[in-house]
């Protein structure tokens, strides 16, 4: 994967880190082998999810070319690291979420396919993979009502188009 940011990849991975620190998530930049990733976080409870707290990561990284294969092994690794910050008690009152986004200026439209397609599991661990085209600002992600996790589906979406909103 060729992670070159171009201006508006930087441009647009500014913004969403102002976006995400405007809701109330602790943001900051960590290196992940050479590229620097933005990590933003924030935790929410609710009665409504039977008294859970919902730990969202959001991990934002540029790159020239979003193809399908890159965005899914960007989504592992990032559920992987979710689940090793906050997951020790995930299913315990607790479960944790990440939006694994790519930003990028040439988008395959696979990778569009594949981040529209369904959510990603692992028990009490939800992942939402997001395309960006930088050039556009357009974001694609899952942004339906899937029947594991539907408890938590609104909440993701409305910080989906919180933090990644549709052009």
């Amino acid at each position: 994967m060729d992670t070159t940011a171009t201006e508006p990849v930087r441009s647009y991975l500014g913004a969403t880190g102002q976006r995400l620190r405007d809701d109330g998530c602790e943001v900051r930049t960590e290196d992940w082998g050479g590229v620097p990733v933005l990590v933003g976080y924030r935790a929410d409870f609710k009665l409504r999810w039977m008294a859970t707290k919902l730990h969202l990561f959001t991990i934002a990284a540029p790159a020239t070319v979003v193809a399908a294969a890159d965005l899914e092994a960007f989504s592992t690794s990032a559920l992987d690291y979710v689940i090793a910050r906050k997951g020790s008690l995930r299913g315990v009152q607790s479960g944790v979420a990440v939006f694994p986004a790519l930003v990028g200026t040439e988008i395959d439209p696979a990778a569009v396919a594949w981040a529209r397609e369904k959510q990603r599991l692992k028990f009490a661990a939800l992942c939402r993979p997001v395309v960006v085209d930088a050039g556009t600002a357009s974001a694609s992600a899952f942004r339906g009502n899937p029947m594991l996790g539907f408890l938590y589906a609104a909440h993701l979406r409305r910080k989906l188009d919180t933090y990644f909103p549709t052009a």
